[in-house]
């Protein structure tokens, strides 16, 4: 176990030392919170779904706004020519002067009291598309959080390999010194030489390689999280220590039935076929509202001769229309609808088995990260005993160089995977949480 916090001093040691740093750039250690807040206000991605929330809330009050009464208001000026009238076989032509300028002056106000459904649903339709819309802004903040997780984690994992590399590579130097001093005492072969060489070397580029990857990463996180694009982040050295909850799987069932996205978007998906079914409904129910209306036109033409005065009247009534087309066209359109809202149910019924099983492989994979972690934590002492004994042994010539090199590499290959079973508890708490809509 001595071995073993040694191990973690050193991953936190790298971490906290800067050892991903070295292209000069400030580093920043920021807590994954930290980022997912900045990723909040700053992340180009999540613009427009917040702007597509905003315009989904106007379209309320535009269906709202049905229920204001129309109000029309016309105004004409016009010349009017001189009239003639005959007899009806077209003979006895007179000239029959009129006024020739005309004026018109109209105000109508309509007020819809019953409009079959139609307006309150489209006004409900309209309520749940804001709703829905709301509902998808959180599923891409939950995609682009769970991104982020993802990002920081595999630095947080690159970044402690780096380490642990690191630290073979002293040590494979050390021995390399050892080797080349027993050579030159000539109880060492040449061959033994150049293979470790080669495996420093082997070293080396895998260090290279971490170098790179974990430059790719910190730009994926930099602009995922809408930061500047010179920041390097460090994550926090205390993310390992945490200690994660291990509800059971009943209780991420219910979380996630309650808070997924997905799952709130296929129900509203639900609704919003409803209310479009009921708004085809309405097409079949007649369509009441009060009317008032003034006018005033000149001359008047329909007394011969013509009368060259205004003539103006208002009136205050009640209308009713009724599409009679709507008892023959609506059926069709009824039908679609009704099997738009069944599809709509199915994919809810869907959507609910994948949440599920999602759920549910990811439990399963959260608690096989903590077995996961027992056996690679034993992995590592064993695997130190190894190398030390076969060290001792080919001290006094009673092991190999290849019994050398096995066990160095089985060392590295332990602690390496030791970083990755730490990581995963992380990373698999993280999925049950962006599963379960709660990240």
């Amino acid at each position: 176990m001595n071995n073993l916090r040694l191990l973690a001093g050193l991953l936190c040691a790298g971490l906290l030392g800067g050892g991903v740093c070295a292209d000069g750039r400030d580093s920043s250690v920021m807590t994954l919170e930290e980022i997912f807040e900045v990723a909040e206000t700053n992340s180009a991605r999540l613009r427009p779904s917040i702007t597509a929330e905003s315009e989904a809330r106007q379209e309320v009050s535009v269906a709202r706004s049905a229920w204001l009464p129309d109000i029309n208001a016309s105004l004409s000026l016009s010349y009017i020519g001189d009239g003639f009238t005959t007899d009806r076989n077209m003979s006895d032509y007179q000239r029959a002067p009129i006024p020739h300028f005309g004026n018109g002056l109209g105000i109508n106000i309509s007020q819809p009291v019953f409009t079959g459904g139609a307006v309150s649903n489209a006004i409900a339709l309209s309520e749940i598309k804001s709703t829905a819309a709301r509902y998808a802004t959180d599923f891409e903040r939950d995609n682009i959080r769970f991104q982020l997780a993802g990002f920081y984690l595999d630095i947080y994992k690159c970044a402690n390999l780096r380490t642990v590399v690191e630290h073979n590579i002293a040590q494979a130097r050390k021995v390399l010194a050892e080797m080349t001093a027993r050579y030159e005492q000539g109880v060492a072969l040449h061959n033994d030489i150049t293979r470790y060489e080669l495996l420093v070397s082997n070293l080396e580029l895998q260090l290279v390689k971490l170098d790179n990857t974990l430059d790719i990463l910190n730009h994926n996180l930099v602009v995922t999280a809408g930061l500047p694009d010179d920041t390097r982040i460090v994550p926090d050295s205390t993310l390992l220590t945490r200690a994660l909850p291990v509800d059971g799987e009943a209780w991420w069932q219910s979380e996630a039935s309650d808070n997924a996205p997905s799952l709130k978007l296929a129900r509203a998906g639900v609704e919003m076929s409803r209310k479009a079914e009921a708004i085809v409904k309405a097409d079949r129910l007649p369509k009441i509202g009060v009317q008032a209306g003034w006018t005033i036109d000149g001359p008047i033409l329909v007394e011969v001769p013509p009368i060259n005065r205004n003539l103006s009247y208002w009136y205050v009534g009640v209308g009713v229309s009724y599409n009679l087309s709507s008892l023959y066209k609506t059926n069709k359109s009824l039908s679609r609808s009704r099997i738009a809202t069944r599809k709509a149910a199915e994919q809810l019924e869907v959507a609910r088995e994948g949440l599920e099983m999602s759920v549910r492989a990811d439990h399963v994979r959260y608690l096989e990260a903590y077995e996961e972690l027992k056996t690679q934590t034993k992995s590592v002492e064993l695997a130190e005993i190894n190398y030390h004994t076969t060290s001792t042994r080919y001290a006094t010539d009673m092991a190999l160089i290849t019994d050398m090199l096995d066990a160095v590499n089985a060392k590295l290959d332990a602690e390496q995977q030791l970083v990755n079973a730490r990581i995963n508890i992380i990373y698999y708490y993280y999925k049950l949480l962006f599963t379960s809509g709660k990240i």
